[in-house]
């Protein structure tokens, strides 16, 4: 079942907890680790999870698996996406860590959609209820609910990339 819930004001620290444990494992390893996703938007409706992405020179995963799955997390070879290696919690709180080369056009993406958002609060108002809505519509079937959802992406991402060029927009710090 597809579960979509209310914001958490709990997110943000289960993200800082997080990202302070995959800091000290993975050091200069990971340029970036940023809380990404809609948990990282403050008042977005979301599925329970924390998304966290981590980036890095190269997607070679000997520089990054052991200091992953000795935080626990545990590597999911079968990721269809290529332009990233995908780990998942073990335990604790639902968590997904998508690695990622840093610099390229899928974490600027992340980024970029996950800023706009924060800041433009009539748009994540639309996008979490779209997102209930699908949920309710679909169930479980995960492939409808994304196939669905993603037009409305598309057109965010659309207005997101017209509000970085009108502010200039760049990545902040890493936020762990």
């Amino acid at each position: 079942m597809i579960e979509i819930v209310e914001y958490r004001d709990a997110w943000p620290a289960l993200f800082a907890e997080l990202g302070l444990r995959l800091r000290a494992g993975l050091g200069d390893v990971a340029p970036r680790i940023d809380h990404i996703g809609s948990t990282a938007v403050p008042g977005l409706r979301a599925k329970p999870v924390i998304d966290i992405q981590v980036s890095v020179g190269a997607l070679e995963p000997a520089a990054f698996r052991a200091p992953l799955e000795a935080a626990g997390f545990v590597f999911r070879a079968g990721n269809p996406d290529l332009t990233k290696r995908y780990f998942r919690e073990t335990s604790g709180p639902r968590t997904h860590v998508h690695v990622r080369r840093a610099g390229s056009f899928a974490e600027q993406f992340c980024l970029l959609l996950r800023d706009y958002l924060r800041d433009s609060p009539a748009d994540a108002e639309l996008y979490g209820a779209r997102k209930a809505l699908l949920t309710e519509r679909y169930g479980t079937d995960r492939r409808a609910y994304t196939a669905e959802k993603s037009s409305l992406v598309w057109e965010l991402v659309r207005r997101a990339d017209g509000w970085a060029q009108a502010r200039g927009w760049q990545p902040g710090p890493s936020d762990a």
